[in-house]
């Protein structure tokens, strides 16, 4: 496989080589390999044209290849089963007897090869590996013997040799300690090495085996353009060897044809000529015989021409004669056949008057008869007409009908639709005027309370500047002008906060101070404010009437 043979072998050799190194078929494995062993040594011959190179016959290597897989069907089985029976293992291997198979599992378990035991007795072959019974366990055993002796002398040793022991008593604890941790580093030093160089073995093994893929990949990649080159190749010249049969073939066909017309050449000569020499020959000689049989055409289709003309001179009198016999006999026969056609003819008259004669004693009940049928049949249409006519009308008053009602209904929806809607109109107009209302009611109200809050501040202010001037005039010690203004005047609805009017007398006189008492009691009481909803305030008097309701606004229900 390393060298690349197997790309050169033939696919019987193949197919051994992966049943004995791929394949796990312990059972099966001979009964396999047996037919292509058969196959393989019937191959052989010659491997060069070269001389030094002897013939090789592959049935050489079938006794070694036998014995192969036999040890390869020990093997297998060796790890499936641990005990099988003689008979079962002679049947597996057909190659040889069960003598042969025991001297080939003695070579195998000398060589370590495989481990097992015949036991004759009971007629059965037990695989395993028998470890008390090997060399190698038994020098184990010996070694750990002598190592057991060794350390009995030295915790129990001899009365001779008690003063020595008791010198090395102190340290040998430790030093048994110091040689049990050496030799566990040591131990744990070749099993680290150990696995190392298994890891390292494994890892060669995984490369070897990608470059044998890799190669036998190659290899079977260039056998498989081999084997197109050669399939295309031979196609090739197949396909040429088909072509130059049927030229030859062509031109045997030819040279049978001209056989008499090359005849008088020499024998030599005709050997020497190529076949496409042969080939123009023969179209030659084709030619020749095209033109030679076109002449005879020509001369017989003159004699055969001259000879018709002859034949219908000759038959021209002998045709008119028979023409105008056979129109003599057909003009007889028409006038026979026209005699018999009249005699038929007057035959049927004469019966049919006899047959009118016979039945005109019933025409007259006939007559009454079909009368009769007729009257009764149009009665039985009328009949039949008027109930359709009268089913008809029926018809079309349950259509009318159903239109009405379809009208009315479609009328009485339309006039709800349209009172629904005119209902929400005038709800949503209601709403609108409602809120227009409303806001215009909230702007006039605030335009109030803005103008009240105006002539407030100018009373304040007015009030704030008479007190000031009362003030200066304290300070400088002149008179001070009770008298009232215009402009402090209180306004309709508005009193004065700070001071109460002075009464003033009858003529607009000035009164003293001492009277204005007297006069305030005995003026009459002033008009109630009203407040800014529209209702009137309780005077001194206690006496309470509203005010009357504005026209502007009735409720919903009122209109």
């Amino acid at each position: 496989v390393s060298k690349g043979v197997m790309t050169y072998v033939t696919p019987e050799v193949k197919d051994l080589y992966h049943l004995l190194e791929s394949e796990f078929l312990p059972l099966d494995l001979a009964s396999k390999v047996q037919p292509l062993l058969t196959k393989i040594s019937k191959l052989g011959g010659k491997i060069s044209s070269a001389s030094s190179v002897p013939d090789v016959q592959l049935s050489q290597y079938v006794p070694a290849l036998e014995k192969v897989a036999t040890l390869r069907v020990l093997q297998q089985v060796s790890n499936v089963y641990q005990t099988m029976k003689v008979e079962t293992l002679s049947k597996m291997v057909p190659f040889f007897g069960f003598s042969d198979v025991e001297r080939i599992l003695v070579d195998a378990v000398k060589h370590n090869f495989i481990a097992l035991k015949v036991d004759h007795m009971k007629g059965a072959v037990i695989f395993g590996d028998l470890g008390f019974e090997s060399d190698h366990l038994h020098g184990h055993l010996s070694d750990f013997a002598v190592n057991l002796s060794k350390s009995r002398s030295m915790i129990n040793p001899s009365a001779k040799k008690v003063s020595k022991l008791s010198d090395m008593l102190p340290s040998l604890g430790e030093i048994v300690e110091k040689e049990h941790k050496k030799l566990l580093a040591r131990k744990s030093i070749i099993e680290k090495r150990k696995e190392e160089q298994e890891r390292h073995l494994v890892e060669m093994e995984r490369e070897e085996e990608t470059k044998r893929i890799k190669q036998q990949k190659k290899a079977e990649e260039a056998e498989k353009k081999r084997l197109a080159t050669e399939f295309q190749e031979m196609k090739n010249k197949r396909i040429r060897e088909e072509i130059e049969k049927r030229e030859l073939e062509e031109a045997e066909a030819l040279l049978k044809d001209i056989k008499g017309k090359i005849g008088k050449k020499p024998l030599t000569e005709r050997k020497n000529m190529t076949k496409q020499q042969l080939m123009d020959l023969a179209l030659q000689e084709q030619v020749k015989g095209k033109q030679e049989m076109e002449k005879k055409m020509q001369k017989l289709i003159k004699t055969m021409d001259h000879l018709e003309r002859a034949k219908r001179e000759e038959a021209a009198p002998l045709v008119e004669a028979a023409f105008h016999k056979r129109l003599a006999e057909e003009k007889l026969l028409h006038e026979r056949q026209q005699e018999l056609e009249v005699e038929l003819s007057r035959g049927r008259h004469d019966g049919d008057v006899k047959e009118k004669n016979r039945l005109q004693r019933v025409l007259e009940h006939k007559t009454q008869f079909q009368e009769r049928v007729l009257s009764r049949r149009q009665a039985e249409y009328e009949r039949m007409r008027a109930e359709r006519d009268e089913r008809l009308s029926q018809v079309l008053q349950a259509r009318r009908d159903e239109r009405e009602i379809k009208r009315k209904m479609l009328y009485y929806l339309r006039t709800e639709e349209e009172r629904l809607n005119k209902l929400r109109e005038e709800e949503e107009a209601h709403k609108r005027e409602e809120a227009e209302r409303k806001k215009k009611e909230a702007a006039e109200k605030k335009a109030k309370l803005d103008e009240i809050a105006a002539i407030q501040r100018q009373r304040e202010q007015e009030l704030e500047e008479r007190e000031r001037q009362r003030k200066e005039a304290i300070l400088k010690g002149t008179p001070i002008d009770t008298t009232a203004r215009p402009s402090e005047i209180p306004g309709p609805g508005i009193t004065a906060p700070l001071a109460a009017p002075v009464p003033a007398a009858p003529g607009g006189k000035y009164v003293p101070k001492h009277r204005r008492s007297e006069l305030s009691a005995q003026a009459p009481p002033p008009p109630a404010e009203s407040d800014r909803w529209g209702t009137r305030k309780k005077d001194d008097r206690g006496d309470d009437r509203a005010a009357p309701p504005s026209d502007k606004w009735r409720p919903r229900f009122s209109r």
